[in-house]
């Protein structure tokens, strides 16, 4: 039973391990077999059946008559189980894509505010709405902008800076 024990130990210390040193099996075996087990080779796939082979195979042969052999297969069903709900637990995860991240073109279209003054030559701050957030840009003009004034993002020059116009009503 030590040896189930033991097993199962081994298997949470992988686990362990895999939360530090995950994709390491995957990187070591990439372009083996061309992408056959496609994740059934990652840790926490294999610290699921090593846990559910030692635990599992302690637990039967604890409780029943089926000796080690008995125990042995019961414990590798048990963790051929444990590995697959894994990985497919992982795919899930893995598989949850969003949206894409919004970009600096984006912005072109949305309205703002004047934080400090643009002058005519130089760059002023604008306050302005990505996705729903707050963003401060460096704001740069071709007429001057008073501070509190609204501004339409004409163009986006960099990732911090837009080219903006004053909204005319």
């Amino acid at each position: 039973m030590e040896w189930f024990v033991g097993l199962g130990v081994a298997g949470l210390a992988v686990l362990l391990l895999s939360l530090i040193f995950d994709g390491i099996l995957e990187g070591v075996l990439d372009g083996v077999l061309d992408g056959v087990f496609d994740g059934l080779l990652s840790l926490p796939v294999i610290a699921g059946f090593v846990s559910m082979l030692g635990f599992g195979g302690a637990i039967v042969l604890g409780t029943t008559d089926l000796g080690v052999t008995g125990a042995t297969a019961a414990g590798a069903v048990a963790g051929v189980a444990a590995g697959w709900l894994t990985w497919r637990f992982t795919r899930v995860l893995s598989g949850d894509r969003a949206d894409a991240a919004p970009r600096g073109d984006d912005l072109v279209g949305s309205s703002g505010s004047v934080v400090t003054p643009i002058p005519a030559e130089g760059y002023g701050e604008v306050l302005v709405y990505l996705a729903g957030q707050p963003l401060k840009l460096a704001a740069k003009s071709a007429v001057p902008v008073a501070r509190g004034a609204e501004v339409w993002v004409e163009s986006a020059l960099s990732a911090t800076s837009v080219a903006v116009r004053p909204v005319e009503r």
